[in-house]
């Protein structure tokens, strides 16, 4: 037995009576009531506040931070782009920071000797992106105080570059706000306020604004163009082994690769088997519209009627191949490589590694987009002839060559690389007929944006489908304008070719070959072909084929009170959140019948649906449905329909649209809004049906007050909007 001598008993005491001192130190050292700590964001620059930015801008010693209000990634993209230029045009460093991840109290602290930039997209009707809006609440709030106590940033110096599309309403509405809440606090622009629309040319925009801002910019910031340099931002290394079930083929995420169970969301999309698939137009037609059925049984994704439903699409396996080849790269597709930034604060590995060439060119990074005028000159360096290189550096520099040949042709980057080296672009690319440029492929990376879903409004409800998601699509297609260099080509959107890719394969069909237009050879005339059976096979399970999707939530929602009217404008697939709207009424009526009798809907509200289409006899989307709504909704839900290409058509021959027929039924609309107090939804093109619609309103409202559409009827639209009782789903 161990003998205790005194003096370990003293140890032992003293030990314990410190660690009591400790564990009450509060109650003994301070009589004073405990204060609430005071949240991060407020505790001076302290080591180890994640969401503190100004720390780190000053360890990272970076002069600039870069904001984005980013929606579907593109805002993103351009602030990493404004990274890379200040950085090579300067030697100059950035953080590049999400809104959302940080706190803006001590936004008044940024150094004397540094800058601000924002990049804000305006997201639906002039809203801020979802990662913005704390920021804008801080920006436009009065009563938020900054770490000086007050609401103010007297001499922050500030660029602004605004993303929207001007065929909606509330064009660049957030980088407009952003511009007028931080002079209004005293901080100093440089340079001009950028706007990229969409609707025409966002990398026009950005390339004709950024060149003088970078002027005004360096005389600001007392900088020099040339102290930086063409530095890459990631090395790729090839990898002679590694455990194969750890390469990444096309998972989106970690769960994807291993298996597990998580939540499902745009970070880890969900591989839906697709329970059923049709054609929705008449047999026969140029034109496919798709209606898919995605289980969503046991996902752990709910969904409301309104919402949105990303899915993940690839890239078509003749633009893989082509890219493939003209990087020298078709032999060495599946060569395990991986991918280390080297400023992981400017840009981070935009997808997960490590991954194959293949993989990247086919489910990563968006080959499949028109080659941007900017990266034709970054590539021409690489050209593998003088002549190649003169090509690019011209297309890069003369905007209108650019816009006649690359724009207006749609040649992806592939396609350009061909045309540059003068190879027949018609062909099926193989390594035999397409030159191979030596292009290093972290600029490949660094260059193209990451691959981005594809959105579209699911068109069912919950309450009749809680187990399904239903999208309906139009697949695009489109011819290309011609010129010197190239005939007319068919033109396929990504997303919804995939789709019909799925449909053909689920069903056992046959794509038909597509008429060939003048000029253009019978190859081009089929339809592209994708890996729709995913990585590994994972995403077809016998007969069933399954598509990476997520859910993204929508304000687009009807009143939850069914005595208000509801008025849906929505022609072409504009009807298709509309179909989950009335599926929504007429589950809430079979129970309300159910609980309150066969009069139980008496009191209900009116639902009108103005619908659109070319002909009755081709393009009438869920035709043999409606009538059936109707039914149930006891005579509740009326449908009004114009079909554009068949009798009858205005007295003076001009074909009938949606917008005359809101115009016709005009006193009904005018009693359900003013009297009624409904709710009026507009879904689908927004260039000229959604414009033309609110035109009519504005007339039909201005007349019903007893004025006119410039003065009552603008104000009674303006109120509708404030009070979200007019609501648009709109796209360009």
């Amino acid at each position: 037995m161990a003998v205790t001598s005194s003096s370990d008993v003293a140890v032992l005491a003293l030990g314990v009576v410190l660690a009591g001192v400790y564990l009450f130190r509060d109650q003994i050292f301070s009589s004073a009531p405990k204060s609430v700590p005071l949240a991060p964001s407020k505790i001076a620059n302290g080591h180890g506040n994640p969401r503190d930015f100004v720390s780190k801008m000053k360890e990272g010693k970076k002069r600039i931070v870069i904001f984005y209000g980013s929606q579907t990634g593109t805002a993103e993209e351009y602030a990493i782009r404004l990274a890379k230029e200040a950085k090579t045009k300067f030697g100059l460093t950035s953080l590049v920071c999400d809104p959302e991840e940080y706190d803006f109290e001590n936004l008044d602290q940024v150094p004397e000797d540094s800058c601000v930039f924002f990049v804000m997209a305006t997201y639906g009707e002039g809203e801020p992106t979802d990662n913005a809006v704390q920021l804008m609440q801080n920006l436009t709030d009065e009563s938020f105080e900054l770490s000086n106590g007050e609401h103010k940033l007297e001499g922050l110096k500030y660029v602004v570059f605004g993303l929207g599309n001007r065929t909606y309403e509330h064009y660049n509405a957030i980088g407009r706000s952003v511009d007028a809440e931080l002079t209004k606090m005293g901080a100093i622009r440089i340079g001009e306020r950028g706007e990229g629309d969409d609707d025409k040319s966002m990398e026009e925009d950005y390339l004709e604004w950024k060149d003088g801002m970078w002027e005004a910019f360096a005389e600001v910031m007392g900088v020099e163009e040339g102290q930086g340099g063409d530095t890459p931002d990631f090395t790729v290394t090839e990898l002679d082994s590694h455990p194969p079930e750890k390469v990444y083929l096309g998972e989106l995420s970690a769960r994807a690769l291993t298996k597990t169970k998580g939540i499902h969301d745009a970070k880890n999309p969900y591989a839906s088997p697709v329970k059923e698939s049709r054609e929705l137009f008449q047999a026969g037609g140029e034109r496919n519209c798709v209606h898919l059925e995605l289980d969503i049984e046991g996902s752990g994704i709910t969904y409301q009627h309104g919402d949105h439903v990303g899915v993940w699409p690839c890239n078509s396996d003749v633009e893989v191949d082509r890219l493939l080849c003209a990087l020298g790269l078709y032999n060495k597709k599946d060569t395990v490589i991986n991918i280390d930034s080297l400023d992981p604060a400017l840009a981070k590995v935009p997808f997960p590694v490590p991954t194959t060439y293949g993989t990247v060119l086919r489910h990563y990074i968006d080959i499949s987009a028109v080659a941007g005028r900017q990266i034709l000159g970054v590539l021409s360096k690489f050209a593998p002839s003088p002549e190649a290189e003169a090509f690019l550096k011209n297309l890069n520099t003369d905007k209108e060559q650019y816009a006649h040949i690359v724009a207006n042709g749609c040649f992806k980057l592939g396609e350009v690389l061909q045309l540059a080296a003068g190879n027949e672009f018609k062909a099926r690319p193989i390594p035999e007929n397409t030159t191979a440029w030596a292009i290093p492929f972290d600029i490949i990376v660094s260059s193209i944006p990451r691959l981005q879903p594809r959105y579209y409004s699911i068109s069912s409800s919950p309450k009749l489908n809680p187990n399904s998601i239903h999208i309906t699509a139009v697949v695009l297609k489109y011819d290309s304008v011609p010129n010197r260099l190239a005939p007319t080509r068919h033109i396929h959107g990504v997303g919804t070719n995939f789709m019909l890719n799925i449909k053909y394969a689920a069903n056992g069909e046959t794509a038909r070959l597509i008429a060939a237009s003048d000029g253009m050879e019978p190859g081009q005339a089929s339809l592209p072909t994708y890996a729709i059976e995913g990585p590994r096979g994972a995403h077809k399970e016998n007969a069933i084929y399954k598509i990476p999707v997520h859910v993204r939530r929508s304000t687009f929602r009807l009143p939850t009170n069914p005595k208000s009217p509801v008025i849906m404008i929505g022609p072409g697939t504009g009807v298709a959140p509309f179909r989950g709207f009335v599926q929504e009424r007429v589950a809430l009526a079979r129970r309300t019948i159910e609980k309150n009798g066969p009069d139980a809907l008496a009191d209900w509200g009116s639902i009108s649906l103005f619908y659109g289409c070319r002909k009755s006899t081709e393009d009438f989307l869920y035709a043999e449905e409606w009538p059936k709504y109707v039914e149930e909704l006891k005579g509740k839900f009326k449908m009004h329909c114009a079909f554009s290409r068949e009798p009858p058509y205005k007295p003076d021959g001009s074909k009938i649209y949606v917008q005359d027929l809101v115009w016709e039924d005009r006193k009904n609309i005018a009693d359900a809004i003013l009297v009624g107090k409904g709710y009026v939804y507009i879904c689908g093109d927004a260039k000229a049906m959604s414009k033309a619609v609110e035109e009519v309103l504005t007339r039909i409202l201005g007349e019903a007050k007893g004025g006119n559409a410039e003065l009552e009827g603008a104000a009674e639209m303006k109120l509708l909007k404030e009070r979200s009782r007019l609501m648009l789903d709109v796209w360009s």
